[in-house]
């Protein structure tokens, strides 16, 4: 393995701004690790090796004739296959969108090319982001870097296993309901769900289009804060997208001292596991001796919160959805008579079984007679549950929470049990419905060597709070020295 796939992104970019490394070398040293080990795990459905390095030639170009490189100038970077790239497939985990090739980048990946990143393939996912656990790909099972046996969560478990794996220093996914921040607790790297608003939505292909949001991951809390100060900003294409100034990375410095921390008991409750439970509060009394101080808050309508995501995301979902029918663009099936014969056999081969199932879910809680008993009911719950966040927010900072009830479950573990599947976003879910910022951060292992991850929540639009306490925690933790032993697992079979 090169050196340079194991620097992060901050690293990489300043040895290639000081031409102690050229951009083509550090996108040909991912590159090859990819080749080495991606078959294996399945973190990449498209590698553009050809435009990557078309990429980076440009970048190390433009640094010899004397411009100034950008804050991410020859950083390799995965992006979650739900962002339009433009010229390259993008696919949704989903084989209705076969043959769909954008004709414009999504705002988030514009940013990152004018950035100096260098997006190097479109990283697996659960289909439509509609899953726990990376299976529900219409392509392929990513698999955990630590076992490859187990899930690396989802639905951006591509984006996070390729960071996990030093096959690209960071990356983007999304994340409705935890799907940024679960993948990176179970993959041991730093996730980061924005603020709703923070980052445009802009080419993103919509799930549920309140809850979507768009963030990095990466190997460090300092890495993550450089790729969000890059791609946040108010895009007028979008016209949910906050008309606020970006997050300066230099504001995950300063410490822990001050911040005050709640601690929701609703997160401790029956369900959680014994390790994860143990190492979170081993962090928070690290907090402590760093100058924060701690206190038990309560959000009361914690247990109303997986209900309340699942009627709201699958309503979203079935109006979302409705575009693909083999008219405009993607899959169409053959030999259909009819327009109604064309719809359903187009959706029928081209959806899989979790994305119809949300899709039937959401028809239902939006047909007439169930509206106000389902959806309307759940926008009032959603109400509840951001007041929940307002009260506690008035007396504390941040809030600290696990981020998964248990550790990288096994792969084929929970696909007869959506029900399972669906509580796997237990503590992460109410944080997309209030639209607030949440950090994932590596914070211990179990004892049979698999990542654990506790979650900081802040208040809107302050990321850097929460930046600031994991960066502290982070220093302390000394987590970023582990690396999962990939290599070794492909070697042997695993």
């Amino acid at each position: 393995m090169s050196e340079l796939t194991r620097i992060g992104a901050r690293a990489l970019r300043d040895r290639i701004a000081a031409r102690a490394v050229s951009a083509v070398e550090s996108v040909n040293a991912h590159l090859e690790r990819a080749a080495a080990v991606d078959a294996r795990l399945g973190a990449f459905t498209l590698i553009d090796e050809a435009g990557a390095r078309t990429q980076a030639a440009a970048i190390d170009a433009a640094i010899a004739r004397g411009e100034p490189a950008g804050p991410l100038a020859g950083v390799p970077i995965a992006v979650k296959d739900i962002l339009c790239t433009r010229g390259v497939p993008t696919r949704c985990g989903s084989r209705i969108l076969d043959g769909f090739v954008p004709p414009f980048d999504a705002t988030a990946v514009a940013r990152l090319r004018a950035a100096g990143a260098v997006v190097i393939g479109k990283a697996n996912m659960d289909e439509f982001a509609m899953g726990s656990s990376t299976e529900n790909s219409a392509y392929q099972v990513t698999r955990n870097p630590w076992d490859l046996a187990r899930v690396p969560g989802g639905s951006s478990g591509g984006s996070a296993a390729a960071v996990a794996a030093d096959l690209c220093p960071a990356a983007l996914g999304t994340d409705t309901g935890g799907s940024i921040r679960q993948p990176a607790a179970l993959c041991g790297v730093v996730g980061l769900k924005p603020t709703y608003g923070r980052v445009s939505r802009y080419g993103v292909v919509a799930f549920a289009s309140s809850l979507d949001q768009v963030g990095p991951f990466a190997n460090s809390v300092a890495d993550v804060a450089v790729v969000l100060e890059a791609i946040a900003g108010h895009d007028p294409h979008d016209a949910t997208s906050a008309r606020r100034d970006p997050p300066r990375a230099r504001e995950a410095e300063g410490g822990a001292q001050g911040i005050r921390i709640g601690v929701p008991k609703e997160y401790f409750a029956a369900g959680l596991d014994a390790e994860i439970a143990a190492s979170v509060r081993a962090a928070l009394a690290r907090a402590e001796r760093l100058g924060a101080t701690v206190e038990e808050v309560s959000l009361p309508h914690t247990e109303y919160a997986i209900p309340t995501y699942y009627v709201l995301a699958t309503a979203e979902a079935s109006s979302n959805l409705a575009r693909y029918d083999g008219v405009r663009y993607g899959h169409r099936a053959a030999g259909a008579e009819t327009l109604q014969a064309l719809y359903l056999r187009t959706r029928g081969a081209g959806f899989g079984a979790e994305v119809k199932r949300r899709i039937m879910l959401g028809t239902y809680v939006l047909s007439s007679g169930y509206y106000d008993a389902f959806y309307l009911k759940g926008q009032k719950v959603r109400t509840l549950i951001r007041r929940d966040f307002d009260a506690v927010f008035a007396k504390v900072d941040l809030l600290v929470t696990p981020t998964t009830p248990t550790p990288a479950f096994r792969i084929g573990e929970k696909t007869d049990d959506p029900l399972a599947m669906y509580l796997s976003d237990v503590y992460t879910v109410t944080v997309n419905l209030a639209g607030l910022p949440g950090l994932s951060l590596p914070c211990g292992v179990t004892g049979a060597g698999l990542p654990i991850g506790l979650q900081i929540v802040g208040r809107h639009f302050d990321e850097a709070t929460v930046l600031r306490l994991g960066a502290a925690l982070e220093a302390d933790l000394g987590f970023r020295e582990r690396r999962p032993r990939l290599p070794e697992q492909a070697a042997a079979g695993r």
